[in-house]
């Protein structure tokens, strides 16, 4: 205890000097703003800030103790090896960020899908959908997408092979890092690059790939300066223009999403269920922490909400329930955490957010984002298409004197100025909600004008030619505009931390790996394993097949020649969760029994050959523990064989 206590010390004299520049630097951002500093200049101050606040985070991450990484060379070899996944088109080369799932994979896959199906329609009764993946271009211009959602990329100028930009010179910057002549200055400019990353704008970027004299990897040509990329696939479907409705993390690579929209009351933003959460202690790094230079702080995640940290407790609600998924499916808990996006690198639609983050041999990375995406959605898709997103609130009495905002035009000043095309504006005026019409009005006080787009065209609209009424009147329906809170879940890099937080190495023997995913989500539930080939075994080994076939459990039968320790040890690699073992008293002693064996523990029991089905099913369902069913049935210790035989 004490020699942690003098390692934690240590660290924090490390740290220290790290978080206050962090601190530092937080202030000045802050200084900038209130002192009205120009958007050049906050931004190169947040940029600074994030590049401080990476350092700072890496650092950390140096000092935990080594024992907490993962042997990554060894889980990737088993993962390959098991058929687990593997790189698509392996025989012709492989393409990159492409890949194939194979039997394991696959079921590993569908149940950490069922169980999110489980754990968020089912529990809280939400209406699935399933929409088209194509997207008409004008509603992702409408919802920001294409502006927004963007990466640098450069081309080889012979034959044309795209990479990201940022990826490519990280990949060389490491390189040349590496090679003996690099000095340790020259080292430590290049490492500075690598923080900054992702604050460089296009120019930046260019004039970086020219220093560095970076080439393309394959050819070693030229390559073009960069240029702004959506994250969004252009196709066709006849003459229209669609693109693909997601972003992605690197040029061609495939991704499944799942995600929720919940509606909410913008003036009720409080959750009915939020006290089944409130209790949960969750590590969140605020953003106040992340521009202070503070850690992450374990917090009840009540206190969170009614501190203010997090926004309102719908919000707080779904962070609470994006937990208990992670933990039901395998992720450790004392390697999760919520990161609360810093005002700068709020997305345009959001008012709070957080990302799940998963720790890894990578570092934190982003595995679900929980966002209030307010009122943003709805209203800019009613203002471009003329239809009113909004939900009907129906009165128990009608509701008099109540507050309308409304712009009012003057559609002679509109006409003049516009002509065919006022009608336009004015139909685009005549749906926008009170939170558009504020942020309007504001810019009209403080400039005298703002503009606004419709059909692709650009109005600028002058004190002259609008103004913002407001009245009260009766109503017996109330008409709301909902707020969005959305959780989106990467299901890749869920299963990903998943493989790396369940991977483990059995104690005393280097050689035998095996991944403890949590029974619900184990891609077999049991192994069915007769002693030896032995026929008066088989009877038993269908029965069992069966039953469980009947029961839904998806198992496999070894009936190989190899020893029943290497056929545990086969069984426990690629995860699963039980083996049943049919032996000689399974046939000549009644009632029949068998064993059980589970496979974190390596713990038996007996039980009569009729039960065990019904035992896996509610252990694989989670309704009952291993602890419970070694209370209930005697322990068996005669079959697990030494190491020296399993291997």
């Amino acid at each position: 205890h004490s020699n942690s206590i003098f390692i934690r010390v240590n660290m924090e004299q490390e740290l220290a000097p790290l978080r206050a520049a962090v601190r530092e630097q937080g202030e000045l951002v802050q200084k900038l703003k209130q002192e009205g500093a120009s958007d050049q200049e906050v931004n190169k101050a947040v940029s600074e800030l994030k590049a401080r606040k990476k350092v700072l985070e890496a650092k950390e991450l140096a000092l935990q103790p080594k024992e907490e990484t993962v042997d990554r060379v060894k889980m990737e070899d088993t993962l390959k090896r098991r058929f687990f996944y593997d790189q698509a088109f392996a025989i012709y080369g492989g393409v990159s960020g492409l890949y194939d799932f194979g039997p394991v994979g696959c079921a590993l896959k569908n149940n950490i899908l069922q169980a999110w199906r489980q754990h968020f329609i089912q529990e809280e009764q939400i209406l699935e959908i399933d929409c088209t993946m194509l997207t008409p271009e004008p509603v992702l211009k409408t919802s920001g997408h294409v502006d927004k959602f963007a990466d640098y990329m450069v081309k080889d100028a012979k034959t044309g092979e795209c990479y990201r930009a940022d990826h490519l010179l990280k990949a060389h910057l490491k390189k040349l890092m590496s090679e003996e002549k690099c000095t340790e200055e020259k080292a430590k400019e290049m490492d500075d690059v690598i923080t900054q990353m992702d604050n460089y704008t296009q120019q930046e970027l260019a004039d970086l790939f020219v220093k560095y004299n970076v080439k393309s990897p394959s050819t070693g040509n030229d390559l073009t300066p960069p240029v702004s990329f959506n994250l969004m696939f252009q196709t066709s479907i006849g003459p229209g223009v669609f693109k693909l409705s997601g972003h992605v993390p690197q040029l061609q690579a495939e991704f499944t999403m799942a995600e929720i929209e919940h509606f909410v009351d913008p003036n009720d933003k409080v959750h009915p269920k939020f006290s089944n959460v409130a209790d949960l202690e969750i590590l969140l790094f605020s953003s106040k922490a992340q521009t202070s230079g503070q850690s992450a702080q374990v917090m009840r995640l009540g206190d969170a909400v009614e501190q203010g940290v997090i926004n309102n407790s719908v919000l707080g609600y779904y962070i609470g329930r994006i937990y208990l998924y992670l933990l039901k499916v395998g992720l450790s808990k004392d390697k999760v955490r919520f990161r609360q996006h810093m005002e700068n690198e709020m997305a345009h639609y959001a008012c709070d957010c957080w990302d799940a983050e998963s720790k890894t041999s990578y570092g934190w990375i982003e595995i679900v984002g929980c966002a209030d995406r307010s009122c943003y959605d709805l209203s800019c898709h009613t203002r471009a298409t003329k239809v009113p997103l909004v939900a009907e609130k129906p009165l128990k009495e009608p509701i008099s004197l109540v507050n309308v905002v409304q712009f009012e035009p003057n559609k002679g000043a509109i006409g003049m100025a516009y002509k065919k095309e006022a009608k336009l504006v004015l139909d685009f005026l005549a749906v926008c909600d009170e939170c558009y019409i504020t942020d309007q009005e504001k810019l009209l006080n403080d400039a005298g004008e703002f503009t606004i787009e419709t059909e692709g065209k650009k109005f600028k609209l002058t004190k002259d030619m609008v103004a913002v009424k407001r009245f009260q009147k009766t109503v017996h329906v109330e008409e709301i505009v909902p707020n969005v809170i959305e959780p989106s879940f990467g299901i890749g890099r869920i299963m990903y931390s998943i493989f790396e937080h369940s991977f483990k190495i059995r104690k005393g023997d280097e050689q035998r790996t095996y991944f403890s995913f949590p029974a619900p989500v184990s891609p077999y539930k049991c192994s069915i394993l007769p002693l030896s080939q032995n026929q008066e075994f088989m009877p038993f080994v269908t029965q069992l097949s069966e039953a469980m076939t009947k029961h839904g459990l998806t198992h496999k039968v070894d009936d190989s020649s190899g020893s029943i320790g290497r056929r545990y040890a086969r069984s426990d690699e690629i995860g699963v969760a039980f083996g049943i073992t049919i032996d000689f008293d399974t046939v000549n002693k009644t009632p029949h029994t068998a064993t059980l064996r589970d496979r974190d523990s390596m713990r038996q029991i007996r039980a009569e050959v009729s039960d065990l089905p019904g035992v896996v099913r509610d252990l694989a369902h989670g309704t009952l523990t291993w602890a419970q069913v070694e209370s209930k049935y005697p322990s068996f210790e005669g079959q697990e064989t030494s190491k020296k035989e399993e291997k």
